[in-house]
């Protein structure tokens, strides 16, 4: 199809030139392993050569990128508006002046934010404490609401602690250090930091050998689909979540302070939920005065094709999430709020010598401005029915290979399941395809905002490919 690209100069279709990977990257793969760990490894990238949707290796090789680093790049590599921030005197000001924000905030942190990471805020919340990953952002979070759960209990931010609870915190014992917990989901991926992996049930690999807070799990939906086909099973199995939902907040020994919850679970395998689900959830949490954090780290940022994946769930004016964590595709990361009283009540109790990171807010800033100049939001929900309809039709062709399309009306933010799924990942870099899974048979569309519907015509060609082998 002719449709012009929106970085000119990018590739217009995948080049193969060795097997992947390829001798430079092996010889560079194993100098590597000696002073890193490379067990994990995916592809040797050469960054230099990649550009756009594609990405490259040091043998030549380009690929279509549908993975993009874990869903975390959204304008494209090398994208020259974006180098243009990044090579700034304010950008280099940052970077070599990196101020301790809570101490030594620069002159312009205020417009820096106001401009940038609160222009986008999720509706309600005009706030933000900025951290520096993912799971950063979630245990800064949990952190929050702890210490307003506290305040409640309290009597408020301006009764003093005790002098029991002082030394009690010391020892990490009661009631200093209380008894409180966080509820998340099964299948359910918040990070991997102490807290948030109390929080992550995603797979065990991430677990074992880490002692853990014994915090509580709720059921996420198991919906059947295509959801539009499978109105009342689905509201039954809702029903049955939200019900469990409610038993834990009621009888948990650890009394709950916040429940945390992924608008699509991503890691956990791409399950998704309607917003009939997170409508009840959100009056759940509002009756046991539970707070509500949604995790949008790998969900926000338009990827949906809404900026903020929530705003699909059409929460009731004044039922917005109390927090909206935020990370991957912002190349920054932290916790948006709105309510005064989810702002601790004494300096130094939610702070780091960082608290963020003002050279990745310049970057997120510019990134905005890329998605509002290119109108991107609403490309990605444009090109998402377009990718969703030719998966659609493909598992028409070859039913046995795309299982449980999911995703429709998601933007690009769309998965199948597949029964030979870690072959379909193998397969795919030998016909062109840099492609991701999640759970345990997911194979998951993770695209740039820049992706285009002749980049989906490309990707179904060379799915075929990977389908007939």
């Amino acid at each position: 199809m002719s449709e012009i690209s929106y970085l000119p100069g990018e590739p217009t279709g995948p080049v193969k030139t060795t097997e992947i990977p390829g001798p430079k990257s092996k010889a560079a793969a194993e100098e590597l392993h000696k002073v890193f760990d490379t067990r994990s490894l995916n592809m040797i990238t050469d960054f230099s050569k990649s550009f756009g949707n594609y990405i490259a290796d040091l043998d030549g090789n380009v690929l279509l990128d549908v993975y993009a680093q874990i869903a975390s790049i959204p304008v494209g590599y090398n994208n020259p508006n974006l180098l243009k921030a990044a090579t700034s005197p304010e950008m280099a000001s940052a970077l070599v002046n990196r101020p301790a924000l809570g101490n030594f905030p620069q002159h312009d942190w205020a417009e820096i934010l106001h401009s940038g990471i609160l222009r986008v805020a999720p509706k309600g919340l005009h706030q933000v404490f900025t951290g520096t990953t993912g799971s950063d952002a979630n245990e800064l979070a949990f952190k929050a609401a702890f210490m307003w759960k506290a305040l409640q209990r309290r009597g408020g931010p301006h009764v003093d602690f005790t002098e029991q609870e002082k030394s009690s915190c010391m020892d990490n014992k009661s009631p200093g250090s209380p008894d409180m917990s966080i509820l998340s989901f099964k299948k359910a991926f918040h990070g991997r930091l102490f807290g948030s992996l109390s929080t992550t049930r995603s797979k065990a690999i991430h677990k074992l050998d880490i002692p853990a807070f014994p915090w509580p799990q709720a059921p996420f939906p198991a919906l059947k689909y295509p959801l539009a086909e499978n109105v009342e099973f689905n509201r039954t199995e809702e029903d049955r979540c939200l019900a469990e939902v409610e038993e834990v907040l009621k009888n948990n020994p650890s009394p709950v302070a916040a429940v945390i919850i992924e608008p699509i679970q991503s890691e956990g395998g791409d399950n998704h939920a309607t917003p009939y689900f997170f409508q009840r959830l959100r009056q759940i949490t509002k009756d046991n005065e539970i707070l509500l954090i949604v995790d949008e780290v790998q969900t926000g940022v338009g990827a949906t094709g809404k900026f903020w994946a929530h705003d699909h769930w059409n929460l009731p004016e004044g039922m917005h999430p109390d927090m909206v964590t935020f990370s991957k595709k912002a190349q920054t990361a932290g916790y948006y709020y709105g309510r005064d009283d989810l702002r601790p009540n004494l300096p130094y109790r939610q702070f780091n010598t960082w608290m963020g990171d003002p050279a990745r807010a310049i970057l997120f800033r510019a990134i905005i401005e890329e998605i509002e100049r290119l109108n991107l939001v609403e490309n990605t929900r444009v090109v998402g029915d377009y990718v969703y309809n030719g998966l659609a039709a493909l598992a028409q062709k070859y039913p046995g290979e795309i299982v449980n399309l999911r995703g429709q009306g998601q933007g690009t933010f769309i998965a199948f399941d597949s029964p030979r799924r870690d072959e379909v990942l193998m397969k795919g870099k030998t016909v062109g395809l840099n492609i991701g899974g999640s759970g345990e048979s997911a194979v998951r569309l993770r695209p740039m905002l820049i992706f285009q519907k002749h980049h989906a015509d490309i990707m179904f060609d060379l799915l075929e490919k990977i389908f007939k082998s």
